[in-house]
């Protein structure tokens, strides 16, 4: 919860009055668009691989910006597939203009602070990496890739508990070709459609990492990724945000709060149903490994 005066009275606001406010917030700073940085970075996924919490890390540097506004605390506006129909200045908006940038950078020293943004979900929707070459071809990319059956399992509780998921996890992935038959047709033929069992209900899919890594190695040089496994970010936070801050050129800074963010108890999964995924990814693994030219320390 926010703490302060003016958190507590954001936090018992009717619904309405924060509506207006952030509608008034989002007219200004499209006003101002012209006047604001692209992101520098982007963090592109994969779902359930620790992006919230890597993203709520690197802000916690100085000369990394929060989106605007700040007091939101939002990490991703969705641009590259929900809200693509918006344009380019609403995009814009949600980041720090150039004479902020400008103060920090007086007032710290050192290098010029950087932009970003942080969603799973441009990962694997196909048409995001030409949409951000369109914009920031020279962005800094970073990847979180997790043990994809604990992967697929997390991300079904996620849903479970967002209200959006009644099937069991085993009925669940049984439904996925059923669920998403036709979604990729509709997608192809239209590049303004969202499908919701695409982003919603790709368990299994969402875990088969190479194809969507090519995907965004087709359009955007290697050098311009840094892709770590989030176990590293899970052992260690602050060696994995070390290795991010070095990579987006910025100096080492502590982290003050290294909570880690989203997290969901689950009960355990069914033994055999483990084994079946394990089984399931294990090739899949070896051809990301290969793509990669580096092992993690997975079950597959």
């Amino acid at each position: 919860m926010s703490t302060g005066f003016v958190g507590w009275a954001k936090d018992r606001s009717p619904r309405w009055v924060k509506d207006a406010a952030n509608a008034t917030t989002r007219a200004y700073a499209v006003r101002t668009a012209d006047r604001r940085h692209l992101p520098d970075f982007l963090i592109i996924g994969t779902k359930r691989g620790g992006t919230t919490s890597l993203w709520n890390y690197l802000i916690q540097h100085p000369l990394v910006m929060p989106m605007y506004p700040a007091s939101r605390g939002v990490k991703s506006p969705g641009y590259y597939y929900v809200n693509y129909d918006k344009g380019d200045a609403w995009y814009r908006s949600h980041f720090a203009t150039e004479e902020e940038l400008d103060r920090v950078q007086q007032s710290l020293g050192g290098p010029r602070p950087v932009t970003g943004e942080a969603c799973p979900y441009y990962m694997y929707y196909p048409p995001v990496p030409e949409r951000v070459r369109a914009r920031t071809p020279d962005v800094k990319i970073i990847v979180t890739l997790r043990d994809p059956v604990k992967r697929a399992y997390s991300h079904y509780w996620e849903r479970v508990g967002d209200g959006v998921e009644d099937l069991s996890f085993e009925d669940a992935l049984a439904a996925e070709p059923e669920r998403l038959r036709g979604e990729r047709e509709k997608m192809a033929a239209d590049p303004m459609y969202y499908s919701r069992a695409h982003d919603f209900y790709t368990y299994r899919d969402r875990g088969i990492y190479r194809p969507q890594l090519e995907n965004w190695f087709s359009v955007f040089p290697r050098e311009q990724f840094l892709i770590m496994p989030a176990e590293d970010l899970y052992a260690n936070e602050q060696a994995a945000v070390d290795r991010v801050t070095e990579f987006l050129g910025l100096p080492a800074h502590p982290l003050k709060i290294a909570e880690r963010h989203n997290h969901l108890p689950a009960p355990p999964m069914n033994p055999d149903t483990k084994e079946r995924l394990t089984e399931f990814y294990r090739p899949h693994n070896r051809a990301l490994y290969e793509l990669l030219g580096e092992e993690y320390s997975w079950s597959a």
